[in-house]
């Protein structure tokens, strides 16, 4: 059995969370290590810390995959009797790599705050911020009637043509082309020098722009012109929208104490904190992983009746309760539910690829406050 290479590991991970979808000057990424080596085992966890290392090597992974990163600004020095130089100290000598996902896995589809959306049963879901999204192109190809299936097969195994929950979408209307090949010409149809009018197809897709380079070799390895004719537009709808948090609905109403109740023992918390009127009724609920205190606004313009995010300062909560939305604080730790999250989507990844590869869910709290 071959061994999976770290970099194969990584770009399935990527093709999910592309750093691309990273917010600008986010430390994201390979941080320490190499990739180019055999990896049997990942550890999947939210912070790197000395007790997370050790997990590491305990359990002989070869990876780590962490939401924080452990090196977030620019090093002056490594010195090795500092926190942060020793830990990457240990890391080097037990040649354990790290690699970040930071805003990139906020923000993919799936990633943590989907998580956190589907943890607290929230429906009708929306992105809270939009931050990203592709403009569609649409391919328009003339084909001999005979060949029109085999082009349209191929377009849709690339891709082309999936549109919401539908894939291989197409239309097609029939007509007639006309063409006279030259002398150094060789036609799949037609004599050189004589005009040629044949039955052909036109052969309609829409594709996001980001994989026209995919859509094209497709077309011209499956057509049987040699200089197939299409057209190629750019279209003003967008698609794959991306962006930070997320916003849904409850079943019903209920009380702001009731629901602060509900995320507490949801996403598994000793406490929250809440800003609101404890009596007045929820449905509408936005969530935000992380440090989400310049969303207050975002949440508010959006219809939100309560504001689900960590960290919340003094007089951005003060903020909050002028404009009567509501939040619920449930700490920053929350966002732990990646552990989990990233290990079973990874291993699906791997398992389709027929890459050998454990993913182990650390067991380590980096909580580092606690209740008295």
């Amino acid at each position: 059995m071959k061994p999976t290479n770290g970099q194969q590991i990584i770009s399935l991970f990527e093709q999910w969370a592309p750093k691309s979808l990273a917010v600008e000057g986010d430390s994201i990424g390979l941080q320490i290590g190499t990739l180019n080596k055999p990896v049997t085992k990942v550890l999947v966890t939210l912070d790197v810390n000395q007790k997370v290392v050790d997990e590491a090597i305990n359990t002989q992974c070869e990876l780590i995959i962490a939401h924080h990163p452990p090196i977030y600004r620019s090093l002056k020095n490594m010195r090795t009797d500092l926190p942060q130089g020793s830990l990457i100290e240990k890391l080097i000598k037990h040649d354990i790599a790290v690699y970040a996902a930071h805003t990139n896995l906020d923000i993919a589809s799936g990633g943590v705050n989907d998580l956190l959306a589907d943890s607290l049963q929230l429906k009708n879901v929306q992105i809270l911020e939009k931050t990203a999204s592709e403009r569609l192109m649409k391919l328009a190809v003339f084909t001999p009637t005979e060949s029109t299936e085999q082009v349209r097969v191929a377009l849709g195994n690339v891709g082309a043509g999936e549109i919401g929950d539908y894939t291989n979408c197409s239309f097609t209307s029939v007509g007639e082309g006309r063409f006279k090949p030259s002398e150094d010409a060789e036609p799949y149809i037609g004599q050189a020098n004589k005009l040629s009018i044949v039955k052909e197809d036109k052969l309609e897709v829409i594709f996001p722009i980001s994989i026209k380079n995919r859509v094209l070799k497709a077309l011209l390895s499956s057509h049987p012109y040699e200089e197939p004719a299409y057209d190629l537009f750019q279209l003003d709808l967008e698609v794959n929208e991306k962006g930070l948090g997320r916003i849904g609905e409850l079943p019903e109403p209920v009380t702001l104490a009731d629901y602060a109740k509900t995320v507490k023992d949801q996403l598994q918390v000793p406490f929250v904190r809440v800003v609101g009127d404890l009596n007045n009724k929820v449905q509408k609920v936005a969530v935000l992983g992380g440090d989400g205190n310049k969303y207050i606004h975002t949440s508010k313009r959006a219809g939100a009746d309560v504001f689900i995010t960590g960290d919340l300062y003094f007089h951005v909560a003060q903020d909050a309760e002028a404009i009567n939305l509501a939040v619920i604080d449930p700490g920053h730790h929350i966002e732990q539910i990646m552990k989990t999250g990233v290990a079973d989507y990874m291993k699906k990844l791997c398992k389709n690829k027929n890459l050998f590869v454990e993913f182990i869910p650390s067991k380590i709290s980096t909580e580092p406050f606690q209740l008295l």
